[in-house]
């Protein structure tokens, strides 16, 4: 049985004041999103700002979110570089570790193209016995995947057993690979926030795989929707999509997901690592002004 399903919460990488890795904090958070209700967590994706930790640092990411969720819950590790040996290298450290799973995007290289993408999972699957998370982000990537590849790779590669989608338009996308596998069995997550997590799920995704600040949304949509309570799960949904939306801001969104995160006594110190953006006074007054209009509405929605 799939280890796939439902809301995987990716995980940030709080920082001390003198940006050092928070392992406190990362504890916390991981018990914040446990608390939700999440089937799964993934470390080290981009918005856990891999790409600016050390090799050291990344390990100590990984060793503390493994070791403190003890095993409730599968962990994904990404295990995405710039080529096949870094990844393969990547991948074998997270599965001694004790990852479930890693998540990993092609590699960003020149004149990449269809053939190449396909030969790395190939050569990632046959060097490591892991499930894999095929990351379709083509602004970590370089690489737009069309669905048929993505369908492609999954009935070609067995051991990539779940895609996430992070190429708008997500629903439609979604729809296209479920007609081009024909009933190969693949499980799809939605990300970007969440944004489109309801669209999503109409067109056959799975559920989502992304680190909205507050997963109990994302796991109450998921759920609802399940159960084939769909109204039910529009209510919950649209109650904080102008949330998410305002979270998912390129170039400042991870910094108000931690400040959120901040709020909600996860994270001691919310700034992201430099370079990256800090909040001005405008997006925390808009921000004050979106959080108590979803309180309002999660209220008239779920009690």
């Amino acid at each position: 049985m799939t280890i796939f399903h439902g809301v995987f919460s990716v995980l940030p990488t709080p920082f001390t004041p003198d940006d050092r890795v928070d392992a406190d904090s990362l504890r916390r958070v991981v018990d914040l999103y446990l608390r939700a209700g999440v089937n799964g967590l993934t470390a080290l994706g981009v918005t856990s700002e891999a790409v600016k930790l050390t090799d050291t640092e990344r390990r100590l990411v990984q060793d503390t979110v493994l070791a403190h969720t003890a095993g409730r819950v599968p962990v994904v590790v990404t295990a995405t570089a710039a080529g096949t040996a870094a990844t393969v290298e990547y991948a074998r450290a997270a599965r001694a570790a004790g990852a479930a799973a890693v998540m990993v995007s092609p590699p960003r290289m020149p004149k990449l193209n269809s053939e190449t993408v396909c030969r790395h999972y190939r050569e990632l699957a046959a060097a490591v016995d892991v499930p894999i998370v095929l990351q379709d982000f083509p602004p970590a990537s370089g690489y737009a995947m069309e669905p048929a590849l993505l369908a492609r790779i999954a009935r070609e590669v067995p051991a990539v057993q779940a895609i996430k989608l992070e190429d708008a338009p997500t629903p439609f996308k979604t729809a296209r690979i479920r007609e081009q596998l024909q009933g190969h069995p693949i499980t799809i997550f939605g990300g970007l926030g969440g944004m489109y997590l309801l669209e999503e799920l109409l067109a056959g995704a799975d559920g989502a795989m992304t680190g909205f600040a507050y997963p109990e949304v994302l796991v109450e949509v998921v759920g609802r929707f399940r159960a084939g309570r769909r109204d039910e799960a529009a209510d919950a949904f649209y109650a904080f999509v102008a949330l998410m939306r305002f979270e998912f801001q390129e170039g400042i969104g991870l910094a108000i997901r931690k400040e959120m995160l901040h709020r909600r006594g996860a994270i001691a110190h919310p700034a992201v690592r430099p370079p990256g953006a800090a909040l001005d006074a405008a997006t925390r007054e808009a921000l004050d002004m979106l959080l108590q209009w979803a309180r309002t509405k999660q209220e008239a929605a779920w009690i």
